[in-house]
């Protein structure tokens, strides 16, 4: 069977991207973490994708996020983690120690916004529903994009008489993430290498810019210096 090709959605610019709300949101002590998360970031240019909070090393506050294209460098961690700590330290919405994690949402992706599952049509995702869906709360299957507020599905974990392809509405879901497979890898690696190609070009028009800008600065005071006054030498007779 073919994978149905993307589709493109307007939540793709980069302003609709960034400002896109989840649809996949957390509760209790982590609704709180994501909140103050959300409203740093941003400004950042980051959006945030989960928050999870575990017992590991004493304590965990893993924080998912992603800039508008899905990308995610070792250094945008960085960035985060460095403006973040000190807003949670203020705030203290956990009251106790815990070491904070930055990462990216990983391959095998928590499906969060309405444009991820259009974003990643034609990869398999498992899904969990909050209230019971054509007899079950549970489905896997290949994605086929998204029609307003419901994500599309073909079922591969459908029984005799079940429906194959069904739609979901994104906001009764209580998780979804795609499922690991090798064409997910490999989507994801071409993915992350147009990105960087695209950065590295954008890099080199802005440094292109500014070199052009300078010049011209340069040319400009040049142009603006006084005229000498100074008479020009004679030569010397005897």
């Amino acid at each position: 069977m073919n994978e149905p090709e993307a589709i493109v959605s307007k939540a793709d610019s980069s302003a609709d991207a960034l400002n896109e709300p989840r649809r996949l949101t957390e509760t209790g002590v982590a609704a709180r973490v994501a909140e103050i998360t959300e409203r740093t970031i941003l400004p950042l240019g980051f959006r945030l994708v989960r928050v999870r909070l575990n017992g590991n090393n004493g304590g965990t506050v893993q924080i998912m996020a992603e800039r508008p294209d899905g990308t995610m460098t070792v250094e945008d961690c960085e960035l985060i983690s460095k403006t973040l700590s000190p807003v949670l330290d203020v705030d203290d919405p956990i009251g106790k120690a815990y070491h904070l994690e930055v990462s990216s949402p990983g391959i095998d992706r928590p499906l969060v916004r309405v444009s991820d599952f259009q974003r990643w049509a034609g990869h398999e995702a498992k899904i969990e529903m909050t209230l019971i869906v054509a007899g079950r709360r549970r489905f896997r299957g290949i994605l086929l994009g998204a029609e307003g507020s419901k994500a599309r599905i073909r079922r591969i974990d459908a029984g005799p008489g079940e429906a194959t392809d069904v739609e979901l509405k994104v906001d009764e879901m209580s998780e979804a993430h795609l499922i690991l497979t090798d064409a997910l890898v490999t989507e994801s690696l071409r993915r992350a290498k147009a990105a960087s190609k695209a950065l590295a070009a954008q890099l080199e028009a802005q440094e292109a810019s500014e070199l052009e800008a300078d010049e011209l600065e340069s040319d400009e005071t040049s142009d603006r210096e006084p005229p000498s006054n100074k008479s020009p030498r004679q030569p010397k007779t005897r």
